[in-house]
């Protein structure tokens, strides 16, 4: 039973760890979308449409750059491809 007890406290402590990153990874989320929003703003007074194709794609590969896995860069993509439509679809 011991070794149950400890494995059991093992996985709780792993949950909390992850629970605080999410909530690191909200306050980054949030934090990024103020910078899309601020960059929206920006946009119309260079006359630059608020879509960017080329920069969507600079993104995935930053991020593929950035990766040290465990996740391997398709699934970045995936993430950051809904990340990408949310931020698109904010209002300020």
């Amino acid at each position: 039973m011991a070794d149950e007890e400890q494995v059991t406290e093992k996985i709780a402590a792993h949950r909390a760890r992850i629970d605080e990153i999410d909530c690191e990874l909200v306050r980054l989320l949030n934090e990024r979308a103020t910078e899309s929003l601020a960059i929206r703003k920006l946009k119309p007074q260079v006359h630059w449409g608020l879509y960017d194709p080329k920069r969507e794609e600079e993104i995935f590969a930053h991020l593929a750059k950035c990766n040290q896995g465990p996740l391997y860069a398709e699934n970045l993509r995936e993430i950051f491809e809904t990340v990408l439509h949310v931020m698109k679809e904010l209002r300020d």
